[in-house]
């Protein structure tokens, strides 16, 4: 039995003298100069999960307190426009947000641009470092790791991707700019949204976390209860625990596994029986089969009567293979011409001279 999700409920109180504690230890941990420069010191809250999500997916949450203030640099990559050179691309894009009502926008980027202009590692450095966040085209968005690099993700300023072809898009570019993302990853259980800053009143901090973790807890993609532990913490400063999730889902965790299970090995004993039944009818369609088939005639086979003539050799034998010819392919060797020098020829003559001689 899969237990319902429910909705995580906090204690406002618990909340509150967590915000507190952390304002008061950012006060004492920094001198007033600090203090003034660092205003925007991120707060975040901090999710361990029972269990590791099966895929990776990303939680708008929308905030009653904005996160950024007016004055926050905000820097949007673009898509390249067709037969439109990179500055004529910006005045387009920059009309476009003006038209629909977005004035958070202070910087326009093309990307073509991204890919001439920040193509050193000095450039995108500095480029890391004017912007306190990035918006990026949905349409580009799978383009961008190659040319922004690693930097941008390790310090948390990955682009948010928003379609610019949306009717709603001054809501949508809002809900990006003054609200927050949590990443769900499936590496490993826990996570980690930032949604508030030391600049804000702790009524407002509170006010934001409430916010963050409803939200959080509706669209988790996991069954049941999914938060084992809530923490609020600063960058530098120890987690402070807003929640504890109970004990007795683990006894409901237990039989949902004890079932499945089950469930599992039911499934393999059925599959066991099926693949023992395959094999017998088979053998009984094969025996149908034959039966139906219809047996072949034997016809028989005639013996040949006569014998057949033996061929006999000829009497003469066998023909003798002519002799080579006398010289043909033979070289005369050295001895040879010796011998033909020392031994005289005999000629008719010279046999009828002995003879009268006699």
């Amino acid at each position: 039995m899969e237990s319902t999700r429910e909705d995580v409920v906090l204690d406002r109180s618990l909340v509150k003298t967590a915000a507190l504690a952390l304002i008061a230890h950012l006060k004492s941990t920094t001198s007033s100069k600090k203090l003034i420069m660092n205003d925007g010191q991120p707060i975040s809250l901090l999710f361990t999960l029972w269990k590791i999500p099966k895929k990776e997916h990303t939680i708008r949450i929308r905030l009653p307190n904005g996160l950024r203030t007016e004055s926050a640099e905000v820097c949007l990559f673009t898509k390249d426009e067709v037969k439109m050179t990179s500055e004529q691309t910006e005045r387009f894009y920059r009309k476009l947000l003006a038209e629909r009502g977005v004035k958070n926008v202070t910087e326009v980027i093309p990307f073509k641009a991204l890919k001439t202009e920040y193509k050193p590692f000095e450039a995108k450095r500095r480029l890391l470092g004017n912007f306190d966040l990035f918006l990026s085209d949905a349409r580009i968005r799978r383009r961008l790791p190659s040319q922004i690099g690693k930097h941008f993700y390790e310090q948390k300023k990955a682009p948010l991707s928003v379609d610019l072809l949306s009717k709603h898009l001054a809501k949508d570019m809002e809900l990006l700019i003054q609200g927050t993302t949590l990443t769900v990853s499936n590496k490993g259980s826990c996570c980690m949204a930032r949604v508030a800053h030391s600049g804000m009143t702790a009524e407002e901090i509170v006010e934001n976390v409430l916010a963050a973790v409803s939200t959080i807890s509706t669209k988790l993609e996991m069954k049941g209860k999914n938060i084992k532990i809530i923490h609020l913490k600063t960058q530098k400063s120890a987690a402070l625990p807003i929640y504890s999730s109970d004990l007795s889902h683990i006894t409901l965790v237990e039989e949902s596994r004890e079932k499945a299970r089950l469930l599992k090995r039911v499934q393999k004993i059925k599959t066991e029986n099926d693949n023992m039944e395959a094999p017998e009818d088979e053998i009984k369609q094969e025996g149908q089969d034959s039966e139906e088939e219809e047996i072949p005639q034997l016809v028989p086979i005639e013996m040949p009567t006569k014998r057949p003539k033996r061929m006999d050799l000829p009497k003469k034998g066998l023909k003798k293979a002519p002799k080579p010819a006398a010289g043909n392919g033979l070289t005369k060797t050295v001895k040879d011409k010796k011998l033909a020098k020392k031994t005289p020829k005999v000629t008719a003559r010279g046999l009828t001279s002995k003879a009268r001689s006699k």
